[in-house]
């Protein structure tokens, strides 16, 4: 798959393709559906499919200190939509002056001029444009001048996660900032991931005899709310049964908020400095301040136990 960061990596004599534009953070079961689509009309127009995204988030830009955070980095994005079918993903540098553009300029900059775009595919709600003023209907009137059409695909996708409301990043974030790591999943096909290098924390874990990798997340990452957890630590491609906690470690008075993750029964493992990826399989329990050690080593032996039997429960379904 070709991943582009700005226009100009585009090749010269790129031919006409099916495109579709949006944030796609997380890459949710809605996006999936929309994706799926994509891939479906360019197999059967014979051209390449293409994702156009921004980086970073447009919020940012238009009013700075709101960026959301993050389900998914881009590297992670791309890798999804890969999965998918997907032929290339063009990252869009968002700047001030490129979000001045009008609707009509990003169409014939971005659509027309690099991607000759064939088709375009967006979701009923798709916005545009300097001050978001372009939509499906602005792109379905542009179609004709420029030689594309538009296509419109309902991502309306529910289940039992945020109470029956549509599958979307928002509830996805609001899920994990509330520790329902399960409900996230449900929307996102899979565990919500956090990606990060491990750094040298205080080294309890390992004195306690629960050696932790302490994750040094990506920049705005969405880290769920403290607590402990089930899932997995991914190092170099391998996926290990971990027990995971989140939080500023109350029991030693901690005031930076952590990420540590406990690769059940691994002796060991030296993971300093690795690019690693933490996967939230399963909610344990809140995070608590114990009246002594001996009392919060009986708990983490409990929470590895449970983490263990869920991880194993999850992969055995």
């Amino acid at each position: 798959m070709h991943c582009w960061r700005g226009l100009e990596d585009i090749p010269e004599g790129w031919g006409r393709s099916v495109v579709t534009i949006g944030s796609y953070d997380g890459v949710h079961r809605g996006h999936q559906l929309l994706i799926g689509r994509v891939v479906e009309r360019a197999r059967e127009l014979g051209v390449p499919c293409v994702v156009v995204t921004f980086d970073p988030h447009p919020s940012e830009v238009v009013r700075p200190g709101t960026h959301p955070p993050l389900l998914a980095p881009h590297h992670r994005r791309a890798e999804l939509m890969a999965g998918l079918g997907v032929d290339a993903v063009l990252v869009l540098p968002f700047t001030a002056e490129f979000s001045k553009l009008s609707p009509a300029d990003f169409v014939v900059k971005v659509l027309v001029d690099k991607l000759h775009a064939q088709l375009v595919v967006e979701g009923p709600n798709f916005r545009f444009g300097h001050r978001a003023a372009g939509n499906v209907a602005f792109l379905a009137e542009l179609g004709p001048t420029y030689d594309f059409r538009t296509e419109v695909i309902d991502l309306h996708v529910t289940g039992e996660a945020g109470g029956g409301a549509p599958f979307s990043s928002t509830l996805t974030r609001r899920l994990v900032a509330e520790g329902d790591v399960g409900g996230a999943a449900e929307i996102l096909g899979r565990p919500h991931r956090v990606e990060g290098v491990v750094v040298r924390g205080a080294q309890r874990g390992r004195e306690l005899g629960f050696p932790t990798a302490n994750v040094e997340t990506l920049p705005h990452t969405a880290v769920p709310a403290d607590g402990v957890y089930a899932g997995w630590l991914t190092v170099n491609g391998e996926a290990m049964p971990a027990a995971i906690s989140v939080g500023t470690n109350p029991q030693f008075d901690g005031t930076e908020r952590t990420v540590e993750a406990y690769a059940i029964d691994r002796v060991g493992l030296d993971l300093y400095g690795l690019h690693v990826a933490v996967d939230f399989l399963a909610y344990v329990r809140g995070m608590l301040k114990f009246d002594s050690i001996d009392e919060l080593l009986v708990a983490m032996a409990a929470d590895v136990k449970r983490s263990s039997e869920l991880v194993a429960a999850y992969e055995r379904a």
